[in-house]
């Protein structure tokens, strides 16, 4: 039987996975979160054998959840479901731990293959975003977020949601002092001067939604 747990924001999203889900006789959902904090939560509390994991939601985002999962050695294979479906952004998603991805648009079908194929440790792409990364790869193009290590892209996103340096320090339990090291280097990484800039480029990559973008530019942030 494949543990699941469904990670997302929206009630009806949930619903309609658990509905797909739960009709199968190797399937079970275990477990439900409306947003990452408590779906990490709940991932170390009922060790699913796969998270379904909504990549935009408030707080966390999906792509610190996975790598939060990752960092704490949990067994728990992540799947990634959004609306983005630029191959730039599943590639960074990969790189976090994610093994899988797929777009909301996605048929029930192909749903019920990514869950069964992570689920084995295997990777699962919609043929979509394969395609695409494909392409991408024969082109040469790239992010310049690849550059960042999964700790800078983490208090990058944290930044340019308006954190100050202080405040992520103390949730990701760090020196002020190495997030201030951490935020200087991948400010001249990505060749940006403020945090504007750095939500500005993270949105234009699919890493943020333009509603979360940072509100202001202060010397905290």
């Amino acid at each position: 039987m494949i543990r699941v747990v469904l990670v997302d924001d929206h009630e009806l999203v949930r619903a309609g996975f658990r509905l797909i889900l739960s009709g199968q006789p190797d399937i079970e959902v275990t477990g439900e979160a409306s947003d990452a904090e408590d779906g990490l939560r709940l991932i170390k509390s009922l060790k699913p054998d796969v998270a379904l994991i909504d990549v935009h939601m408030p707080g966390m985002s999906g792509i610190e959840l996975t790598e939060r999962v990752q960092r704490a050695g949990l067994s728990t294979r992540i799947v990634i479901l959004t609306v983005v479906d630029d191959a730039r952004f599943p590639r960074r998603l990969l790189q976090s731990g994610a093994l899988g991805y797929l777009t909301k648009a996605c048929p029930a079908e192909e749903l019920l293959t990514a869950v069964r194929t992570v689920a084995q440790a295997r990777r699962y792409l919609d043929a979509t975003i394969a395609r695409q990364m494909a392409l991408a790869a024969v082109d040469g193009e790239s992010s310049p977020l690849e550059s960042l290590s999964s700790r800078e892209l983490e208090v990058a996103l944290m930044l340019a949601r308006g954190a100050a340096v202080n405040e992520i320090a103390e949730r990701l339990h760090l020196s002020p002092k190495t997030v201030s090291t951490y935020k200087q280097r991948l400010f001249e990484k990505l060749d940006v001067e403020h945090t504007i800039a750095l939500a500005h480029l993270l949105s234009a990559h699919g890493l943020l939604e333009e509603r979360k973008l940072a509100p202001s530019v202060s010397s905290g942030a």
